[in-house]
């Protein structure tokens, strides 16, 4: 092969690799010319919604304290009887009672000195309601059966209020983002045209009470517990992102 036929045969291949080379680096987008920039408009929003309480969870304690870790166990086992009987007597049933909290151990303020040995014990109850209006009369019943604590009272709903509620909150929350979203659109030149997702999450509900408040009651019933709860607020997020187009 002659010298002349060597170089046609070098030129002939750098052209062709300079061709590939062009061909990698170039991107078409599908559509060509015609094809239009995605444009979105993402809002956070939150609705809320209320609702009367028409459930309920208290909790009462009954503690101990002796010279043992057995004798104050068999105190705590006997105020269990006692307030269990009173509670179901009452008009509760027994799994409407549940223990949430059963502790005994050594005084602290006994543990350095072996002469004074002292030990504690609690034993708190979790107690379901359905009748809110209830909530006085039970912790009257649970103290006149040996419950020594009265540490908190939780108001909120059941499953099917709760639902209906909070659904409530989320059409006001997508009321919310609408709104928000249509004001950015203006502001932006844009117009909303759809929703590419959406996402929620409750945020919070329900009402505490941590202290009852004993009202004087009349003849020689004594005092009674008077307990007034406010509604149930439910709040719920949500997360949109819309599709917008050119005003």
């Amino acid at each position: 092969m002659d010298r002349r036929l060597t170089a046609l045969i070098g030129i002939a291949a750098l052209v062709a690799l300079a061709g590939c080379s062009g061909l990698a680096g170039t991107a078409t987008p599908a559509g060509g010319d015609e094809a239009q920039l995605e444009r979105s408009i993402e809002v956070t929003a939150t609705g809320e919604a209320t609702s009367a309480p028409d459930r309920a969870t208290l909790r009462v304690a009954v503690t101990a304290t002796g010279p043992d870790a057995e004798a104050v166990r068999d105190e705590l086992d006997a105020g269990d009887e006692e307030l269990r009987a009173a509670l179901t007597e009452w008009g509760l049933d027994d799994d409407a009672i549940r223990t949430a909290q059963y502790d005994v151990r050594e005084s602290y303020e006994t543990r350095e000195d072996p002469n004074r040995t002292r030990y504690e014990g609690v034993h708190q109850y979790a107690i379901d309601l359905d009748d809110v209006d209830a909530v006085g009369e039970v912790i009257d019943v649970a103290v006149n059966a040996g419950a020594d604590r009265v540490q908190r009272i939780q108001f909120g709903l059941s499953e099917e209020t709760e639902r209906e509620v909070r659904e409530e909150a989320i059409a006001k929350a997508m009321a919310n983002a609408d709104a928000d979203a249509a004001a950015l659109a203006n502001a932006s030149g844009l117009e909303v045209s759809g929703v590419y997702e959406v996402s929620t999450a409750q945020s919070g509900g329900g009402v505490y009470v941590e202290r009852a408040t004993a009202a004087a009651g009349g003849g020689d019933a004594g005092a009674s517990t008077a307990i007034e709860a406010g509604d149930v607020t439910v709040s719920v997020s949500v997360k949109v992102v819309y599709e917008a187009v050119p005003a």
